[in-house]
């Protein structure tokens, strides 16, 4: 796992996605292999950046890791957040420009989630507040009062928006399972980072944008209160409204009254990666009434995601159970999450079966998504194991985070 992490995927990106020109990384390398170095560059992928950098320099402490997350964070405050409305803007150019200014509570969720691990790596004051301060912004823009749970998107002004999607491919609801599955993230992670500070606490700490303090942070008890509660109510809104009590898939998209939208539709990846990031969220919460109600339904979810594995020990990526359109195609964020998400059930439940099967999906990993010669892996491959050379390298969506994460988790499991 890490030659892979190390060797494979860091290697690439430290190798051919630095933007020395315009700052920050360059936004598309196409699956032959081209740079396109005007292409925009988007809030997910630098944020996931910065959290792929920030998570490696935090577990092996290697310079040049420490050098690209603070690359990263920089570009993010400098360029993405809007200085006169708050947030992060969806894109921007090239140059690093406002391109798309749009409040995507999604692409908020990950700068919190790369913020926050560089806080853990590093200590670092100024991206502690701005994580916070992101966090601030979810709660008051996207919190439905009325029915519970988050909107999609906002303008850059926080008004409301007719296209709520998160992209091309997903249906235009206001509420979605993926948009809470990367809250729920991010909030934990956040959550997490003011727990290890608050153990080595040697200072007190009042949030202000901009202050550079040095380690060792404590901030007041009221916002680990405000942390706690959100992160408590997220994996109630995960086992009451968006888990499907009759098949334990979870249903993606929802009306705001949580009036289950878009048909039947099963994602097995976004399944497993929610087994153990629900469970992470529960454990990194210490609730023992939390975690007791979790738990089962953490191995009931992973069980459903089984539908969706195959002989060669590969994950299907989702499902139209009312068109019958499957798409067989096997994902690299799939295959990855499937790694996490299988081990996990061995790790706290004693499941050898589950072992097999996160080993099963890394040999297939191995087998057919590395690319061993240009560095990555390939976006899919189609079930006779023929490469997708159609789809990015690294791009918008293409990030160096389910694969780099899949790696820093088992090493942290197993060591």
């Amino acid at each position: 796992m890490q030659d892979v992490l190390e060797s494979n995927i860091l290697r690439f990106w430290l190798k051919n996605m630095i933007d020395e020109e315009n700052g920050g990384f360059y936004g598309r390398i196409d699956g032959q292999g081209t740079l396109h170095a005007e292409t925009e560059k988007g809030a997910i992928l630098n944020a996931r950046i910065l959290w792929a950098f920030s998570a490696a320099y935090r577990v092996l402490r290697k310079p040049e890791y420490l050098d690209a997350a603070t690359r990263a964070k920089r570009y993010i405050i400098d360029h993405f957040f809007d200085g006169e409305y708050g947030g992060v803007y969806w894109s921007l150019d090239s140059k690093g420009n406002p391109l798309d200014t749009k409040k995507q509570f999604y692409a908020i969720g990950f700068a919190i989630y790369g913020l926050s691990e560089f806080a853990r790596a590093t200590g670092d004051a100024e991206a502690l507040d701005y994580a916070l301060d992101l966090f601030d912004c979810i709660e008051e823009h996207a919190l439905d009062h009325e029915y519970n749970g988050y909107i999609e998107a906002c303008t850059r002004e926080w008004g409301e928006i007719a296209d709520m999607r998160l992209s091309e491919l997903d249906a235009n609801y206001p509420k979605s399972q993926n948009t809470h599955l990367h809250i729920i993230e991010p909030y934990t992670n956040l959550y997490r980072c003011l727990k290890e500070m608050r153990e080595v606490s040697s200072c007190n700490y009042v949030p202000s944008i901009g202050a550079v303090l040095p380690v060792g942070i404590t901030v007041p008890e009221e916002t680990f209160e405000r942390i706690a509660a959100a992160l408590r109510n997220l994996i109630n809104i995960f086992t009451d409204r968006i888990l499907n009590p009759e098949t334990h898939h979870l249903d993606l998209f929802f009306e705001n009254d949580w009036t289950r939208g878009a048909g039947a539709l099963e994602s097995y990846g976004h399944d497993i990666e929610c087994s153990w990031l629900l469970h992470e969220a529960a454990l990194v919460l210490d609730d023992k009434v939390v975690l007791r109600k979790v738990e089962p339904i953490v191995q009931q979810v992973a069980k459903a995601s089984e539908k969706g594995l195959c002989d060669d020990g590969s994950m299907l990526h989702e499902a139209n159970l009312d068109t019958g359109y499957v798409d067989t195609d096997r994902h690299w964020w799939v295959q990855a999450e499937t790694v996490v998400g299988f081990y996990n059930i061995y790790q706290y439940f004693d499941d050898e079966t589950a072992l097999k099967k996160a080993l099963d999906c890394w040999d297939y990993i191995k087998r057919h998504l590395i690319d061993r010669e240009g560095g990555e892996w390939w976006w899919s491959c189609d079930p006779e194991g023929n490469i997708n050379h159609h789809d990015d390298k690294a791009g918008f969506w293409k990030c160096p985070y389910h694969n780099s994460r899949m790696c820093l988790e088992i090493m942290e499991r197993i060591k």
